[in-house]
C-alpha cells in the first residue's frame, strides 16, 4: 500500500508540474563566454577575451598545439568589459582595451555597473603575448598596432592619441583634426595612417603622414565618406562615399534606395573617380548587418557586401570597377567577412548548409576572391562564427556551439581538416549540458501571410497541457539560432529558455521580421516599427500558433523580451492581454512618440506617418492592457533611456494598474555585472512562474 501511494505521489507531483527543476538560473548561466577573437598577422598565434562569470581575462593560444594561456588575472566582477584586442606583427605585445561598454552608442564612457565609490576608466593596456605586467597606457579607446609593434596610435576625445606600445613615454596627440576622427589604419609600410574625421552632416577621409606634413584630404566634398581600405602597395585608397545629411524630406513610410558608391584614389597625385555606384534600388542601400559593407581590397579586385540580389551577399569588382562578380550565391545570408593574410580567398559565415534547417544555424565557408568557388569548412548540428586566419594561413580560429554547448573558442586546421575544441575545461561542473533539450525549427504564418520562423523548445517529459512562453529578441537586426548564441547578451537568454523548459514550460523563440537571416523582403518591410509595427503580427502570430498545439494550455501562455523585443513585448500585453496571460517587458521601448517630429518642410506624408507613430506606440493601448506585467531596466542604460521604463510606471501608477518591477543603479543594457544577469533571469523566471503555474486549490 506505501509503494502504490508513493507511486501515485509521484505521478502527481510529474502531472501537475511541481517536481522541481533539475538546475538553477546561477548554474545555467556559469558558462565561460569568449568574445574579441583574433589572430596575429603573422605565425599562429591567436587571443580572445573571456569572462567567466562576470571574471573577463585574456587567454592567448600558439600552433600548433593552441594550448590556452591566461595571461590576465582579473579575479573578481567589476563589470569592466576587456574589448580591442590586437597583437602586434611581431607576436610579442597584446594590446587592449578595459572599461566602457561598446555594446552601447557610448563605448568611452566609463561603466560604473558595481557602484564602486571610485569611478572606473576606459583605459588603453598592453601586455606582453606570454603574459607578465599590465601596462596602462592611458585613457581612450580603439588602439591600433603600428606595423613595426613599437608605437600604438588611438582615440581620446574625438582626436588621435599615440604611444609607445609598452607605455613608457606619457600618450601625446599625434595631430590634431576637427570633428571626431577614428577608423585609423596604417599603411602596409608603416608610414602613414588614413583615418575619418566625422563633421556631423559630412566626413572627410585624412592622411597623416609626419608632424611637418600637413593632412591630406582625399576628395573633400559635401559627403559622408568612410571605410577607407589601402591598396596592397600602399599606393591608393578605396572608400564609400555616401550623401551627406539635408536635402528635401522624402517620403517616410516608402522604401527607398540610400546611394553609396565606391571610390579610389592615388594619394600621390590626390587624383581619384568613383568606380562603382551602388543600384539604384532599396535593395541596393548598404546592408544594415554586421560590417556593413565589408569593403576590402584584396590581391587584385575589391570586395564588397550589397542585398542587391535580395541577400547579403559577397561581390567583387576590378580595382577599375569592372566585372563585378557575385561570390556567394544562393538563399542565405553572408556576415563575419575577413580576407586572408595574401589577400586571395575569403572566409565568413552563412546560415545555410546540407541540413535542410541550416538557415537558423551558421556555418564556414570559404571563396576566392575572383570567382564563386563558395565552399564549406564546417557543417552538421552546430554553429560555427566569427572566423579569424592566422597569419601563416595555416588555421582558422573561431567561435563554436551547440544546442546543450556554449560557446568556445575552436580551430580548424586547413590541412587536416579537422576541428579542436579549446577551454572545454572552463565550463564548470554543475553546467547542466546534458539536461538541455535541443530547439527544433518551425514556420508559421502571420494574419498577412508573411511566414515567420522560430526554434521550439519543448520539454522531454509530461503528461498534461503545458504552459507556454513566447520569447522575443532585441535588435530588431538578429536572429536566433537552434543553439547557444555568439552574441553574450542573446547567450543569457538562450540559457534563459534552457530554465523556462526544465520548469516544463514550452518555450516558443520567434524571429518576426525586421530581422536578419530571411532575406531583404523579411529583414526590411514596409509599416515596420514607428511605421506601423507590421512585426508585431508575427509576434501575435506565435500566441496564436501555439494555442492551437493539442499540448498546450491555450489560458495560460506567457510573454518576455529585451530591448525591442521588450518594445514588443509591451504591444502585446497593451494589444492582446486576452492572448498573453504574463508579460516581462524588459528595457523595452514603451513609447514611439518622440518620433513625431514637426518640420517647417514636412515629407509629403508626414500626417499619415504621424498616426502610424501612435498605433505603434504601446502607451496606446494602456486601456486594454490588463495582463500582469514585470518591467525591468538599469539606470545606465545608453541603449534604451530608463525614462522609457519611470514613464510607463507612472502611467501604470496614475491607472491603478498593479504591476511589479525591478529597477538596477548603475549598470547599463548589456548587465555587466555577471550577478546582474542573474538577477533578472531569476526575476523574469519567476515572475512568469508565479503568473503561469497552475492555481492550488
Amino acid at each position: 500500500m506505501t509503494k502504490r501511494l508513493t507511486l501515485i505521489a509521484l505521478l502527481l507531483l510529474i502531472t501537475f508540474n511541481l517536481y522541481p527543476q533539475s538546475f538553477t538560473v546561477k548554474s545555467v548561466l556559469s558558462y565561460p563566454f569568449p568574445s574579441e577573437l583574433i589572430a596575429a598577422t603573422k605565425g599562429s598565434k591567436i587571443a580572445w577575451a573571456m569572462n567567466e562569470q562576470g571574471r573577463r581575462n585574456i587567454y592567448v593560444a600558439e600552433g600548433p598545439d593552441f594550448k590556452p594561456l591566461k595571461i590576465t588575472d582579473y579575479s573578481y566582477d567589476d563589470g569592466q568589459e576587456l574589448t580591442s584586442l590586437s597583437i602586434s606583427d611581431d607576436g610579442k605585445w597584446i594590446v587592449f582595451v578595459r572599461g566602457g561598454d561598446h555594446g552601447s552608442r557610448e563605448g568611452t564612457t566609463p561603466v560604473n555597473a558595481a557602484s564602486l565609490p571610485m569611478a572606473p576608466k576606459v583605459q588603453i593596456m598592453s601586455i606582453p603575448f606570454l603574459g607578465g605586467k599590465v601596462n596602462v597606457i592611458g585613457e581612450g579607446d580603439n588602439p591600433l598596432i603600428a606595423p613595426n609593434g613599437t608605437q600604438i596610435i588611438f582615440t581620446r576625445s574625438g582626436q588621435v592619441m599615440t604611444s609607445t606600445i609598452e607605455g613608457s613615454t606619457p600618450a601625446k596627440n599625434l595631430f590634431y583634426a576637427r570633428g571626431s576622427n577614428g577608423s585609423m589604419s596604417w599603411s602596409p609600410d608603416g608610414s602613414k595612417i588614413a583615418f575619418v574625421s566625422n563633421r556631423d552632416d559630412h566626413s572627410f577621409i585624412g592622411i597623416y603622414s609626419n608632424p611637418e606634413t600637413p593632412i591630406q584630404w582625399l576628395l573633400p566634398s559635401f559627403s559622408k565618406d568612410n571605410s577607407p581600405r589601402w591598396s596592397p602597395d600602399g599606393t591608393e585608397i578605396a572608400f564609400i562615399r555616401n550623401p551627406g545629411d539635408g536635402g528635401s524630406p522624402d517620403s517616410i513610410l516608402a522604401r527607398k534606395h540610400v546611394p553609396w558608391a565606391i571610390w579610389r584614389v592615388n594619394i600621390q597625385i590626390g587624383i581619384g573617380k568613383k568606380i562603382w555606384k551602388a543600384p539604384e534600388t532599396p535593395q541596393g542601400s548598404i546592408p544594415s548587418v554586421a560590417g556593413g559593407a565589408n569593403l576590402l581590397w584584396g590581391a587584385d579586385r575589391i570586395v564588397f557586401t550589397s542585398y542587391e540580389d535580395g541577400w547579403p551577399h559577397l561581390y567583387s569588382i576590378g580595382t577599375d570597377g569592372s566585372q563585378q562578380t557575385l561570390l556567394t550565391p544562393g538563399a542565405f545570408m553572408v556576415e563575419h567577412v575577413k580576407l586572408s593574410g595574401d589577400k586571395k580567398w575569403l572566409i565568413f559565415s552563412a546560415n545555410t548548409g546540407k541540413e535542410k534547417d541550416d538557415i537558423d544555424r551558421k556555418h564556414l565557408y570559404k571563396v576566392s576572391i575572383d570567382k564563386a568557388d563558395m565552399q564549406a569548412l564546417t557543417s552538421g548540428k552546430g554553429l560555427e562564427t566569427l572566423p579569424v586566419i592566422t597569419g601563416d594561413q595555416s588555421t582558422i580560429a573561431y567561435l563554436s556551439a551547440t544546442a546543450q554547448q556554449p560557446v568556445l573558442p575552436a580551430i580548424f586546421n586547413v590541412q587536416t581538416k579537422k576541428n579542436l575544441l579549446l577551454c572545454e575545461n572552463l565550463i564548470p561542473e554543475d553546467f547542466p549540458s546534458q539536461q538541455m533539450v535541443t530547439p527544433t525549427h518551425i514556420t508559421f504564418k502571420a494574419a498577412d501571410g508573411v511566414m515567420v520562423y522560430g526554434q521550439l523548445f519543448t520539454p522531454s517529459s509530461g503528461l498534461r497541457k503545458k504552459a507556454a512562453i513566447v520569447y522575443v529578441h532585441g535588435g530588431p537586426q538578429r536572429q536566433m539560432f537552434l543553439g547557444w548564441n555568439h552574441m553574450d547578451y542573446y547567450s543569457i537568454d538562450y540559457a534563459l529558455n534552457q530554465y523556462l523548459v526544465s520548469l516544463g514550460y514550452v518555450v516558443l523563440s520567434v524571429n518576426y521580421r525586421l530581422g536578419i537571416g530571411y532575406g531583404y523582403e523579411f529583414h526590411k518591410p514596409l509599416f515596420a516599427g514607428a511605421q506601423g509595427a507590421s512585426e508585431y503580427q508575427d509576434v501575435k502570430a506565435a500566441g496564436e500558433w501555439l494555442i492551437k498545439q493539442s499540448n498546450i494550455d491555450a489560458k495560460r501562455i506567457g510573454i518576455y523580451g529585451g530591448s525591442y523585443g521588450g518594445y514588443l513585448v509591451a504591444l502585446a500585453l497593451g494589444k492582446d492581454s486576452k492572448l498573453f496571460a504574463a508579460g516581462v517587458d524588459i528595457h523595452g521601448v514603451n513609447s514611439r512618440f518622440s518620433n513625431i517630429a514637426i518640420e517647417r518642410e514636412l515629407a509629403p506624408d508626414a500626417q499619415l506617418a504621424a498616426q502610424k507613430v501612435v498605433t505603434s506606440s504601446p502607451l496606446t493601448y494602456l486601456s486594454t492592457w490588463t495582463s500582469p506585467t514585470l518591467l525591468i531596466h538599469a539606470d545606465d542604460d545608453r541603449n534604451v533611456p530608463f525614462s522609457q521604463s519611470v514613464d510607463l510606471a507612472r502611467r501604470f501608477e496614475n491607472k491603478k494598474f498593479d504591476f511589479e518591477y525591478l529597477s538596477i543603479p548603475d549598470d547599463t543594457h548589456h548587465w555587466m555585472k555577471f550577478s546582474n544577469a542573474i538577477r533578472v533571469s531569476e526575476a523574469t523566471a519567476d515572475f512568469l512562474n508565479r503568473k503561469l503555474s497552475l492555481k492550488k486549490e
